[in-house]
């Protein structure tokens, strides 16, 4: 059976556990330690964890650092049941009314008046950052926190795609066009069904390593414990794709972001739209590797982009290998049809990425 952590949050551009499992056995033996700097959403050090091996992950956006966090480093179910006990007996709906007041148009329209206080409340009190428990909990809410509500009472919101939080003007006119509302919805009633299903997969005994930081700020995060990492499998950020930050921006809020969109300030480089500034961003991948990799690591690399020349990207992805420093060999590489695109449930007719590429490099 597929482990059911895999799927706690579902967003746009993640390979799936069997890409990740693939290079697993091709390239490491238990208790190796497996490398990704653009975790997203935690499959490949998860993976590597149910697999037996050790990882280390970085992202600078804190929805991926949460998912990862919550995945890699799972607190005990009757810890989380307990945690959210305590949460419902201390909460007290009048308290978060005014706040709810206050908030712009889109949340009156995307959620029930109750769901709403509720949201505020568990935003304001869970310590994510910091603890286990509350982490989980949190990532259990963002998996939750929009979706197919007409197809599943798993979602909180008025109708949305699970994968991205749409617009909120955009959002707005979709619900008034077709009359959707809001479901009713209990969010602690929610989360104890939601820690049911997750944990009908045991957690890893393994813990992994997460950095809510910028991979070039690996070099420096891992200095003191110099660990001997001889595997990278990653996906860095799609040439002119998609920007996380735009279409995470609900779950962004519920972390404690702004009531909107915003734009390239969590990260400078969540979608590069010119080549020269995309490169830009894998050579300093290429430096990080360089100086954090044992001798003799592998590195696979899936990467894609619009309008995707897989050769020339090919042939740019082992040109800016040489700001490792250090020898770089190209040891195999295929180019695969994207299926399922999940642009087509939020974005008809969309083209998009079509395409996208594997690279295996060697690195002495």
């Amino acid at each position: 059976m597929r482990h059911r952590f895999h799927a706690l949050c579902p967003y746009f551009a993640m390979f799936p556990e069997t890409f990740v499992e693939t290079w697993i056995e091709r390239l490491t033996k238990p208790g190796t330690l497996v490398l990704d700097p653009f975790c997203g959403r935690g499959t490949t050090p998860f993976q590597a964890l149910v697999m037996g091996r050790n990882a280390i992950a970085s992202d600078i956006n804190p929805v991926a650092y949460c998912i990862t966090k919550a995945k890699t480093n799972a607190p005990l179910a009757k810890s989380v049941r307990r945690r959210i006990t305590e949460l419902e007996k201390r909460y007290s709906s009048r308290s978060w009314e005014s706040q709810r007041r206050r908030l712009p148009e889109f949340f009156h329209h995307a959620y029930r008046k109750n769901t709403l206080r509720q949201l505020l409340y568990l935003r304001d009190q869970l310590d994510w950052v910091n603890n286990d428990v509350d982490c989980m909990i949190a990532a259990l809410i963002l998996g939750s926190l929009h979706g197919e509500t007409e197809k599943s009472r798993s979602y909180l919101s008025n109708q949305m795609p699970r994968t991205i939080s749409t617009k909120p003007a955009y959002s707005i006119r979709f619900w008034e066009k077709h009359g959707y509302t809001a479901p009713e919805r209990d969010v602690f009633e929610l989360l104890r069904s939601r820690i049911t299903y997750r944990y009908e997969s045991d957690p890893p005994g393994l813990r992994g390593r997460v950095f809510r930081a910028d991979m070039r700020e690996l070099p420096r995060l891992l200095r003191a414990t110099r660990p001997s990492i001889h595997c990278v499998i990653t996906s860095p950020p799609y040439l002119d794709v998609t920007n996380f930050e735009e279409d995470q921006w609900l779950r962004l809020w519920f972390l404690g972001s702004r009531t909107h969109p915003t734009y390239r300030v969590i990260s400078k480089d969540d979608r590069h739209e010119r080549p020269e500034r995309y490169w830009d961003l894998i050579s300093d991948l290429w430096r990080v590797l360089g100086q954090v990799l044992a001798q003799k690591a592998d590195i696979v690399i899936r990467i894609g982009g619009k309008n995707f020349d897989p050769e020339g990207m090919g042939k740019s992805l082992q040109a800016t290998s040489i700001f490792s420093q250090r020898k770089v060999t190209l040891v195999s590489s295929e180019t695969s049809p994207i299926k399922g695109k999940q642009t087509g449930s939020f974005r008809p007719g969309s083209k998009g990425c079509t395409t996208e590429a594997d690279f295996h490099f060697r690195m002495t």
